[in-house]
């Protein structure tokens, strides 16, 4: 059976664009296991809890985020299939916007640095293919549709 986990794509609004156009940056935690990579907050799956339960979840444990501080973006919800562990594994990804640009990000032991990114250099972090195109997707939603 395969692994499920849910997460979201935690992006915020730049007040004033940076010199290379950045208007949206994306939250992404770099995991403190042996493998150090770069990822929204996200986790498995727990009983009797919706998808959408369990990223909002995460994001409160991993980066100290509540839900009341989110925005969930309707229309945008994607889903990655891939094998991890030897395992195969669904990850579902929603894109939330912070409503405070200045929100405090706690991370949980799970996590040893996070950083807000521009779409290029988030890319640049994501070591799988799967998540660049999960990030690109998500910014393209955000820059064709007024939210």
């Amino acid at each position: 059976m395969a692994l499920r986990a849910c997460g979201l794509i935690i992006f915020r609004r730049c007040l004033i664009p940076k010199m290379d156009n950045t208007a949206i940056e994306f939250l992404l935690l770099q995991a403190s296991d042996g493998i150090h990579h770069w990822t929204p907050p996200k986790g498995h799956v727990e009983p009797g809890e919706s998808d959408l339960e369990t990223a909002l979840r995460e994001a409160q444990e991993e980066a100290g985020i509540e839900a009341d501080q989110l925005t969930i973006i309707e229309g945008f919800r994607r889903e990655l299939n891939y094998v991890a562990r030897e395992k195969p594994k669904t990850v579902i990804y929603w894109l939330a916007e912070v409503k405070d640009y200045n929100v405090e990000v706690r991370l949980s032991h799970e996590h040893q640095a996070y950083r807000w990114l521009g779409l290029h250099e988030a890319c640049q972090l994501a070591q799988f293919k799967e998540m660049k195109a999960v990030l690109q997707e998500g910014h393209q939603f955000l820059c064709s549709t007024v939210v």
